[in-house]
């Protein structure tokens, strides 16, 4: 059995990677991979992101031209490691461009902080203290609050919850609204300044006795936005879809398109899959630019389950001469702040969308979800989505069977009108060097 690391973070990184390889029985050639991808001039930054970093991990940085966002052209920057996201996304914004680009709107940017505690009464108990405790909270904040009130921003209401099958606990449910900021720390450090205050209060005002005092359990954000919303749509009439219907008309296009978007909005199974078109987009460039992709998925995800089931973020309304396709989702996105600043590459990406607002970063973002969604439905009502997908990969198969240059060529030629999967190019490639 492996002995337990002690103090494996004081090490430095090369003896880090020496007590991997030896401990998990590695390759020693893997610690010249791990070297080959530190940054040879700016490797200093990439250190203080994160703990026990021994290298660095690359996705290619791409982009998707074309996006005509609220009739604003932008090309978009997206950090994915799947080609044919990028491929896809740049095809439909194109296509949109021509038909009047993505329409979005910023519903709302309130986003939460949960502030949970025990008390043997009921919460109606304080409802009465409501304005008083809304005082509260903003006065002991005023100083950590000075500059997003500036913008804006700050604590603005706040509801009192209790929590549905946990006896004796409730909750503070506060209102914020963060700016070009994501706020995570500024929303924790205004709900772990209020919490004792919160309490104090609570236990004067009510003159509870010492074993019946309110405790406080935990402070924390909440990563569920349902008020942090964006919408994006794209509409045209139906005629013009006929680039994507394939050997369809363009009304049964829109047909098959429907009916597909209502399955996903009635089929979990279905919906989950749906929703995960969005967020090639939606993560992609979220990454690019230096934001929290694990929270807005989570959100997101909760979103979609908001009903009675789980169900699709997207709906077709359908006409007989129009097609109206609309994205609705939380996105709690920032342009200032934590890795956006910090990482050259996040820089560069709010460079490349012209420094927009957090507003605006929400509205490329949706746009972006809905045009990699929007390009997979199509595929699947049409010619199906591994026709595409897996001559797109053609190219990682091949350079994963270390094929040269002129094989390459001859493969490419070979399953330009074939159906491509790993075995059968590398069968053919098997037959082809023989």
């Amino acid at each position: 059995m492996a002995q337990l690391i002690k103090g494996f973070s004081k090490l430095s990184r090369e003896e880090k990677v020496q007590v991997l390889i030896e401990q998990q029985k590695l390759a020693p050639t893997l610690s010249s991979t791990f070297s080959k991808y530190l940054h040879p001039s700016n490797q200093h930054l990439f250190n203080t992101i994160s703990e026990n970093l021994i290298s660095n991990y690359l996705l290619p940085f791409s982009l998707a031209p074309n996006f005509l966002i609220n009739d604003r052209l932008y090309i978009v920057p997206m950090v994915i490691e799947e080609s044919s996201v990028v491929a896809a996304a740049s095809k439909a914004a194109t296509f949109w461009a021509n038909n009047g680009g993505f329409k979005t709107s910023v519903i709302d940017t309130v986003k939460n902080g949960q502030i949970f505690f025990s008390l043997n009464t009921d919460i109606s108990t304080l409802k009465p203290y409501k304005n008083e405790l809304l005082a509260l909270f903003q006065s002991v904040t005023i100083d950590i609050t000075k500059n997003m009130r500036a913008r804006g921003g700050g604590i603005i209401d706040f509801e009192l919850l209790s929590v549905d099958k946990v006896a004796h606990t409730h909750q503070v449910l506060i209102k914020f609204k963060t700016g070009d900021s994501m706020g995570a720390n500024f929303i924790n450090t205004c709900l772990e300044t209020i919490s004792p205050h919160l309490i104090h209060f609570i236990n004067k005002k009510l003159n509870l006795k010492k074993e019946q005092q309110a405790e406080h359990i935990m402070s924390i954000l909440s990563n569920y936005t349902p008020e942090c919303i964006v919408e994006c749509k794209v509409y045209c009439p139906i005629e013009k879809l006929k680039p994507y219907a394939g050997e369809y008309t363009a009304h049964e296009f829109a047909k098959r398109f429907k009916m597909a978007v209502d399955i996903a909005v009635n089929d979990p199974y279905r919906a989950v899959t749906h929703n995960k078109g969005i967020f090639n987009g939606v993560d992609a460039v979220v990454l690019a630019t230096g934001n929290d992709f694990r929270a807005v998925e989570a959100g997101a995800q909760a979103y979609a389950s908001r009903g009675k089931r789980y169900s699709s973020l997207t709906a077709v309304n359908l006409s007989d001469t129009h097609f109206e396709y609309t994205l609705q989702l939380p996105l709690a996105l920032g342009t200032v702040g934590g890795l956006t600043n910090s990482h050259p590459l996040a820089q560069a990406a709010i460079n490349i969308l012209g420094n927009p607002t957090a507003t605006e970063l929400m509205e490329i973002t949706a746009s972006a979800g809905m045009a990699n969604n929007f390009g997979a439905v199509a595929s699947l009502v049409t010619t199906g989505i591994q026709k595409g997908h897996m001559k797109l990969h053609l190219v990682n198969i091949l350079n994963t069977l270390g094929a040269s240059d002129e094989e390459k060529e001859t493969v490419n030629k070979h399953f330009k009108a074939t159906v491509v999967s790993f075995s059968m190019v590398e069968n053919y490639l098997n037959e082809l060097r023989k």
